[in-house]
């Protein structure tokens, strides 16, 4: 794919290796380090093994690792061999994560709202090993999509080891060999076309990711994060939990977002840390004990743009300048507002540390700093899974003879200052609480519905979501324009939540380009 005519502004020129990795270089190997020293020290706070939450050490945690490693192995699963996890955020789900990632297997984070033909996607596209699911008739569900898997729950309940007992199965397998470019992690993202995609991310991306957020918001080991973003979304595993791992800090799990549970624990365990997404800061900033987030040294918000008016709102009744930044499954963390310095809302800041910026022109060659944002760095990832010629499609060449640049599809502008501001997406992707909806796929799905003829999802800014799911339809001919409840319901048995509409509009025709392409970006409310 040829590269954009000319580029218009590069926000971060840096030399290779300007920006050096922990050793040993991979993600497992550095965690082992970081989390050896001390290990009496507190560590995670949440479920454990079916019992009530508790904390658990350095040193708990790290044998635990071993113990689900080597009972992994014992299983039969080698290096390389992907394995699919979901569960509510625990600490058997970290235990699980760890432990794949030391011995050397391919983790695949897995949406717990998944429907049926959605889990059987990712399954046939990876076709892993095994599965660790604590999700109501999943175990089932993952059996009869892929009979020959090795299912059990993230505590590894229910894991058949051949001649096993109950506890460590095995000899102690050999751990933290991976290399830094042997992949760790298959993320799947929704794009503009075709099913969702796995993005391959290696030891070295996750563990650049996760480095580069540690130094610039000065993540220590004497930092508690409290964190109830779900561990199979980047913000909460590649962030949240792999951050505090490589910080030596600690954090509460908790297994959803509640505005209560969020500020007791915050209270109750003297915590320093709030990760979010907009939706759950809109719904902080109207609790009448907001004031109590005005403890924390850092509240940092992403996965969707946060309005300007909220930010502004949480500033004058908690005291919090939350922090924005702007990452992608396929890059971890890109973009960061200062920890010291301003920052702005409508904002996501400036360059990480390791990561070039820049933003391409398109074909119109207008003038100005507006176009693509292109990013290359240590932490973007090294392709998608078996798709070599969506990976192709997604990178551009540097003009000067560099690396790539990796195109993520959203169109940033940058002010005098040198902050991004994000002020659309050249891919039709919708974010609604920090989720990615793919409209086509939506698309598919509503059009199965009797009384629709024609129809087209989009979304819609959305104080508390980001943005909504809007659903403009052309009624089949005999009958009415079914309303939200019916659409939602038709729908729900298909989709994940997030992905069902929460509006629908009443059209004649949907608007069309010269070829008989909807152009989305044209579909408006009625006045």
């Amino acid at each position: 794919m040829d590269g954009p005519q000319h580029w218009r502004t590069h926000l971060s020129p840096r030399s290779p290796g300007s920006f050096p990795l922990p050793e040993p270089g991979t993600l497992a190997g550095a965690w082992t380090a970081a989390l050896t020293p001390d290990p009496d020290r507190p560590l995670l706070w949440g479920l454990v093994g079916g019992g009530p939450a508790r904390w658990v050490t350095r040193g708990e945690f790290l044998d635990r690792t071993v113990a689900a490693a080597g009972r992994l192995s014992a299983a039969g699963l080698v290096a390389g061999d992907r394995v699919l996890v979901s569960g509510p955020s625990t600490v058997d789900l970290a235990v699980a994560h760890v432990a794949c990632l030391r011995l050397g297997l391919v983790v695949v984070p897995t949406n717990g709202a998944y429907r049926e033909a959605e889990l059987a996607h990712v399954l046939a596209d990876c076709r892993p090993r095994a599965a660790l699911v604590d999700h109501d008739r999943w175990a089932d569900l993952v059996t009869d999509l892929q009979p020959n898997l090795l299912v059990a729950a993230t505590d590894l309940q229910g894991l058949e080891v051949p001649g096993g007992s109950s506890g460590v199965d095995g000899p102690t397998p050999e751990l933290d060999s991976a290399g830094p470019d042997d992949p760790a992690i298959i993320g799947y993202t929704s794009g503009t076309t075709g099913r969702p995609k796995g993005a391959v991310l290696t030891q070295a991306n996750l563990l650049a990711g996760a480095h580069s957020v540690r130094v610039a918001w000065r993540w220590t080991d004497a930092d508690r994060l409290v964190l109830c973003l779900p561990l199979f979304h980047m913000h909460g595993l590649g962030v949240g939990l792999h951050g505090t791992l490589l910080a030596a800090a600690s954090a509460v799990l908790q297994p959803r977002f509640d505005p209560d549970a969020v500020l007791d624990a915050v209270e109750a365990h003297a915590a320093t840390l709030f990760f979010g997404v907009p939706t759950m800061y809109h719904r902080l900033a109207g609790h009448d004990r907001v004031s109590g987030l005005g403890s924390l040294r850092l509240c940092v918000s992403g996965s969707a743009p946060l309005a300007a008016d909220l930010h502004v709102r949480l500033a004058d009744r908690a005291g919090v300048p939350v922090l924005e930044r702007y990452g992608m499954t396929e890059t971890v963390m890109l973009v960061s507002n200062p920890y010291e310095g301003q920052r702005r809302p409508g904002s996501v800041g400036i360059p990480l540390p390791g990561v070039d910026v820049r933003l391409g022109g398109g074909d119109d060659e207008t003038d100005g700093p507006t176009g693509e944002i292109l990013v290359r760095g240590p932490n973007v990832f090294a392709g998608y899974w078996e798709r070599p010629e969506a990976t192709a499609e997604a990178f551009v060449a540097d003009p000067d003879g560099g690396d790539p640049w990796f195109r993520t599809g959203d169109l940033g502008v940058v002010d005098d200052d040198g902050y991004l501001s994000i002020v659309g997406r050249a891919k039709e992707l919708i974010i609604s609480g920090g989720l990615n909806v793919y409209p086509r796929e939506v698309d598919d799905v509503l059009s199965l519905h009797p009384a629709v003829a024609e129809v087209a999802v989009a979304g819609l800014p959305s104080p508390e979501w980001g943005e909504e799911v809007v659903a403009w339809v052309v009624p089949a001919v005999g009958h009415e324009c079914p309303d939200v409840d019916e659409l939602r319901s038709f729908a729900q048995d298909h989709l994940a939540a997030y992905k069902v509409p929460r509006r629908v509009v009443a059209v004649d025709v949907l608007p069309r380009n010269a070829l008989g392409k909807v152009t989305r970006h044209e579909l408006r409310l009625p006045d």
